[in-house]
This record gives C-alpha cells, structure tokens and sequence, in this order.
C-alpha cells in the first residue's frame, strides 16, 4: 500500500490495486473564513496550499471515503471538482442525502461488512471530542481496509482516544494505522481529535504498528505543531513507529 499525505485529513491510499481519496479538501489556501471561537482569526481557511495540482489529486481515484461533512473533510472544491459519478462512502444515511443532493450519483453507506473489489471496509466509531463539544461536533467515523495482499490499515479519522479507538486495534490489529493528531481545539470545549497525549496511547495499545499523523497545521484551529509532537515523540522514544508526514510526502507499505 501506499499512503501520500495532501493536506489536513486529506489522504490518497493506494490499496490493494485500488485508489481511494479519503476526506478530500481541495480549496485553494485562503477560500473559507476562520472557524470561530478559535486560534489565528487572521488566518482564512485553509491556511496553507495543497502540495500539488488537484488534478493530479484526483486522477485515477477509484472512490471516495468521507467520514464526516465539516468543511475541512468534504469543502465546496471538492463537491465542485469530484466528477459526479465517483464511487462515494459516506458514514449514514444523512450524510449520503446531503452528498447525493450536492449531484453524486453512485453514494453508499460504510457497514462493517462493506467490500469494494475485494477489499473489505469496516466502517468503525469516533468520537469528535470529550464532554458537551460532541453535541456541537457530531457523528463521525473511521474505516479499516483489509484485503489478503495488503496490511491492514486503520484510519481513524476525526476522533480523541477513548474505548472504541481501543477495541478497534484489539479486533483487527491494524499494521498500518493513520490519526489525525492536530489538537484542533475552540477557546471551549477542549481536543476535537487527538493531541499528543492520545497519539502515545494509540502507541501503547499498538507498539508494533505503524502510525502516521496527519491532520497538522492545515485549519485555523490547530493546537499541536508537527515540531511539537516531533519533540514529544522522541521524548517517548516512539520515533520508529510513529511518523509525521509533511504535506505531499508518501510512505509505501
């Protein structure tokens, strides 16, 4: 497999022969207004430029995975862009009447038993948050690949450490693993997804897997940089296992 960091939770996975764009958010630097009651209310949003052409983002995808509609996983680019008649996943039946009425066609909800040419997708849970911020955050969701000539790979979307995350890695044992470790926070309400702390509990419950954070410096919110959590990772002695891609950077597997 090959795994290529765009920017924020926008990744392209090459899987088992199949190319999938998962959260894709394709705006220029600068489109949308800042998130409120957050960090860099100078800053528009995204606040810093795709690493690459969006056509060659897009070419060749097979489908498309969107765990949640926030703006910063589903924008208006890439409802505008994304030829109509894509292969769409999306987490419910809300999300796939929203995703069908902005005109794409081919739409199917993530189950825990959903095959895509032989590659199995297990749709798992997240939480966007701790406490009262969920409510405002809403239902997201992560996906495990597995298909017999390929690691396993988790992706876990915009979720914080908690018990599901946990038993995800108990269950399937991902080799691969991706978070997204941005600590984006508002002035209230705490961690959307995981900080730094979280990223060493996904470490110690999978020692042996490999991580990659993503989801870093790409939003106004953010509240971990990738030098931080570099520093911490080689404070806790988890540099071989936990990787921090730049945007545009690739790993194959």
């Amino acid at each position: 497999m090959k795994i290529n960091q765009i920017r924020n939770a926008t990744i392209v996975v090459e899987y088992a022969n199949k190319k999938f764009l998962i959260d894709p958010m394709l705006a220029e630097k600068g489109t949308y207004p800042p998130f409120p009651n957050s960090a860099r209310q100078d800053q528009k949003n995204p606040v810093v430029s795709l690493p690459t052409s969006v056509e060659n983002i897009i070419e060749d995808i097979d489908a498309v995975i969107v765990t949640h509609l926030h703006l910063d996983h589903f924008d208006e680019a890439a409802q505008r862009i994304l030829p109509k008649g894509i292969k769409m996943f999306v987490q419910n039946e809300e999300d796939a009447t929203e995703v069908r009425n902005a005109g794409f066609q081919n739409v199917e909800v993530l189950q825990e038993d959903t095959v895509f040419e032989d590659i199995q997708l297990i749709k798992t849970k997240g939480e966007h948050g701790r406490g009262e911020i969920l409510k405002l955050a809403g239902l997201v969701c992560g996906v495990v690949f597995k298909h017999q000539s390929e690691k396993t790979l988790y992706v876990a979307g915009d979720t914080v450490w908690y018990d599901e995350v946990q038993k995800v890695i108990d269950t399937h044992k991902p080799e691969i693993i991706v978070v997204n470790g941005g600590d984006n926070q508002f002035f209230e309400g705490g961690s959307l997804v995981m900080g730094k702390e979280d990223i060493y509990k996904v470490y110690k419950a999978a020692p042996n897997s490999q991580i990659i954070v993503v989801h870093m410096e790409a939003v106004n919110h953010w509240n971990l940089s990738r030098e931080e959590l570099k520093s911490f990772i080689n404070e806790k002695e988890m540099s071989s296992a936990v990787l921090v891609p730049d945007d545009g950077q690739s790993y194959t597997f």
